[in-house]
């Protein structure tokens, strides 16, 4: 028998904190509903719905929400919509990565990655914003749980939908040690939503208990490791003057001189 790609096994990770909240990034396609998602594990309108975000790569918009007694702070970003992006995305990506990480380290690290679908293909752009979070940003090393939305006309069981489409994710690689099958809409499924909404928060608590609290802390170190592989992922397209991309890392993403030469010289050399 095949085993289950979809229950990867987590080592411990890399530092136990102390947070009194579960720092999850949320992350997906536009279009996905992951601000309705917000909306639904808060129980009340947090995040706007339509699309003020700006269309950068790996831009977020943090939350913090609570349910059932705990606190959680949600990172709604906008993911790689495209398998191929020109240098200018690329280095948006490079700038807003940095910022989230700094960020995420300041306030206890990664507890939980959630990746937000409509109900339909498992795209190569879906897979690509897998690796991107979990295998690139994150080292394999946070829990990650799928959320298919949309599902409100499923015939049966929403659930029924995971069903039908398990084995696809286990053939493709895209491991998950949880799912949930939902709603984000309101309207006429009043039903379908209290139990998407059981279902999404029951969910997350069971994926940031504290078995898992050990939040994931990242580096410079690993920042560069990730860059290098993200220039794999957005298909070796090459990179050029080296000169140019220095200060931006500097004024943009606030990286110290020496690492950001550093940074600039392992995209130039390495992942050409």
């Amino acid at each position: 028998m095949r085993p289950n790609t979809t229950v990867p096994q987590y080592h411990p990770i890399l530092m136990v904190t102390s947070n009194e909240h579960a720092n999850i990034v949320l992350f997906g396609p536009s279009g996905g509903g992951k601000s309705s998602l917000v909306n639904l594990m808060a129980g009340k309108d947090v995040a706007s719905t339509s699309s003020d975000m700006r269309s950068c790569t790996l831009h977020w918009q943090e939350y913090p929400i609570e349910f059932d007694g705990e606190s959680y702070r949600v990172f709604d970003t906008v993911g790689l919509q495209e398998p191929q992006l020109g240098i200018s995305q690329y280095l948006d990506a490079v700038e807003n990565a940095y910022t989230l990480i700094q960020k995420l380290e300041r306030q206890g690290g990664i507890d939980l990655l959630i990746l937000c679908m409509r109900a339909g293909r498992l795209t190569s752009t879906l897979q690509t914003n897998y690796r991107l979070f979990h295998e690139f940003l994150c080292d394999k090393k946070v829990p990650v749980v799928v959320v298919i939305t949309y599902l409100e006309n499923e015939v049966g069981e929403m659930d029924a939908w995971w069903k039908r489409n398990e084995n696809v994710f286990i053939e493709r690689e895209v491991g998950v040690v949880g799912h949930a099958c939902i709603t984000t809409i309101k309207g006429n499924y009043p039903e379908r939503y209290a139990e998407s909404r059981t279902a999404i928060r029951k969910l997350v608590k069971k994926s940031t208990a504290d078995g898992q609290k050990e939040a994931w802390i990242g580096g410079n170190n690993l920042f560069v490791s990730f860059m290098r592989k993200l220039k794999e992922l957005l298909g070796g397209r090459k990179m050029h003057a080296k000169k140019d991309i220095v200060p931006r890392l500097i004024e943009k993403c606030g990286l110290p001189a020496d690492i950001a030469k550093k940074l600039a010289n392992r995209i130039k050399h390495d992942v050409q």
